[in-house]
């Protein structure tokens, strides 16, 4: 890995709307910059034009320009795995391509890391240009996080990380499916620092970051970081437990009282839609940790790298 520099991956899906948007205000930014940056955009299975806009695009002040295109998509997550695969520098992050992450968090955390010693940077939302409802989910999603999976998760929510030569490395052995890879970063331990910033809007197009892909997310993150959904498990068995013994009880104590009372099939009803409940649930819970450990044990590769072009090399 070459020092003095940083590699910046950008995974993009079907963004033909603001890619050239992108290159252009990034490219500027660079200019600014007294280090070198490469790109590293990685197509996650695009249909559109966005590979050919990147290629056709001339880069003014990036030092290397790559484009890495998979072969189909496989979540961004992968894509920024596929990236740091093929990153150059010794210092690494992401940045979407629809210009929401601010552009100061690259200079800032190059020199936390080059001039004061930190191996990782996070890099915590302190305002988002986002609706109620993804902020809703963002806020419950960080705070289920520090609580039961990864204690130092920022509470405002970390979607950039920025990090060094240890990290990069460790991703390189440790390429993990169905996980999250800001989580794995935090769980490894490495000394960081923390910094809020004023997130933006999506500068053009649509966000490819659907309710199905947040659920999705939700789970790999409890099931590959924390045991809580298996102690659930175990305190809702209880509870329900508990709560069909006291219901017992009551209804011995009722009919030697009044023995005149009829004995109904409500309570039994009760107890049996809960057990029966419970048992569903802890199966689910269960078969979503035998699936990963299924999917690690056939060890498909994580992505699949199509081709690899390089746009622009200054040291050609």
């Amino acid at each position: 890995m070459i020092d003095g520099g940083m590699s910046i991956i950008v995974p993009f899906l079907n963004e033909e709307e603001g890619i050239e948007l992108f290159c252009s205000e990034f490219d500027k930014f660079i200019g600014t910059l007294d280090f070198d940056i490469e790109i590293v955009f990685v197509n996650d299975g695009s249909v559109d034009r966005s590979s050919e806009l990147i290629k056709a695009y001339s880069f003014e002040n990036a030092r290397k320009v790559k484009l890495v295109e998979l072969s189909k998509n496989f979540g961004s997550h992968a894509a920024i795995r596929a990236g740091v695969a093929k990153a150059s520098y010794s210092i690494c992050t992401w940045l979407g391509s629809d210009l929401q992450e601010p552009l100061e968090l690259i200079p800032l955390s190059y020199h936390k890391i080059a001039d004061e010693g930190y191996d990782a940077v996070y890099v915590e939302k302190k305002s988002v240009g986002v609706s109620s409802a993804n902020r809703a989910f963002s806020k419950m999603y960080s705070w289920m996080m520090r609580k039961y999976a990864v204690k130092n998760y920022a509470s405002g929510g970390t979607s950039t990380i920025v990090f060094n030569h240890k990290i990069i490395e460790l991703l390189r052995m440790n390429v993990e499916s169905n996980s999250s890879i800001m989580l794995q970063i935090m769980d490894a331990g490495f000394k960081s620092y923390c910094v809020s910033l004023d997130y933006k809007q999506r500068a053009a197009g649509t966000s490819k970051w659907t309710f199905g892909k947040k659920i999705k997310l939700l789970i790999d993150s409890f099931v590959a970081f924390s045991f809580m959904p298996i102690r659930l498990v175990s305190i809702i068995g209880g509870v329900v437990f508990f709560i069909g013994v006291v219901i017992g009880i009551v209804t011995l104590i009722n009919r030697i009282f009044n023995p005149s009372v009829p004995i109904g099939y409500s309570t039994l009803a009760s107890i049996m839609g809960m057990g029966f409940g419970i048992t569903n649930i802890s199966l689910g819970i269960i078969a979503e940790y035998l699936w990963r450990a299924y999917e690690s044990a056939r060890r498909r590769p994580v992505f699949i790298i199509s081709d690899e072009i390089s746009v622009k090399d200054n040291d050609d």
